[in-house]
């Protein structure tokens, strides 16, 4: 197999079916296992639910489907992000949050979105236990951005973010200490923290090994 075959949309799919995880990881289930930043919060402290979508857009080259967020937002102001955000009160799934906040953020119609898997619990050094809800979406999608939370939506190749030699490690200052952050650049963007975190473990998931 060639590295392009590798990287197909339908051994993506093949891939997604045999590795993802069928059903998503409960934050509040304290036998559920995370990954992440969890080792930087209290061993008591329970994580606070939240779930994001990573969009496969389903291009004869696959891309995923990210959001920068806006410049004046109070925290994470201008990050590379995938849509999503905290557990609601009525979503009785993490799809269910995934789908709501793509909607809200981005205007994507969930009708466009055919769920495929999940990712391990991503835990935050701020308390937030990330469901990675993996996803297939139409490319004939529209997008209409809520200008209060993001400035920019753009697709990256998949063959880029699934090759091991483009995930990076970087030391950075962080409480008076220095801790590991992981970093993608790609152009002239730059994915790091949680959503970088986020790839990484799509790509163990599915291309390491």
């Amino acid at each position: 197999m060639t590295v392009a075959d590798a990287l197909s949309l339908d051994d993506f799919r093949l891939r997604a079916a045999e590795r993802l995880l069928g059903a998503p990881p409960d934050p509040d289930d304290p036998e559920t296992v995370p990954i992440g930043e969890h080792a930087l919060l209290a061993p008591d402290r329970t994580p606070r639910a939240a779930a994001v979508l990573i969009g496969i857009v389903a291009r004869e080259e696959p891309q995923l489907l990210f959001t920068q967020r806006a410049k004046d937002l109070p925290v994470h102001a201008g990050q590379i992000s995938f849509p999503g955000g905290k557990r609601e009160p009525a979503d009785p799934t993490p799809l269910a949050t995934a789908l709501r906040e793509a909607h809200e953020e981005v205007g994507l119609d969930p009708a466009l979105v055919t769920p495929l898997g999940y990712l391990d619990l991503y835990v935050t050094n701020s308390g937030f236990g990330i469901v990675g809800c993996v996803a297939e979406i139409d490319p004939g999608y529209r997008l209409i951005l809520s200008p209060d939370e993001v400035e920019d939506a753009f697709e990256a190749p998949l063959g880029f973010l699934m090759r091991a030699e483009n995930h990076r490690v970087e030391m950075r200052e962080w409480t008076g200490g220095l801790r590991e952050i992981h970093h993608m650049p790609w152009e002239d963007r730059h994915i790091w923290g949680v959503t970088a975190g986020l790839l990484k473990n799509l790509y163990e998931r599915l291309y390491a090994g």
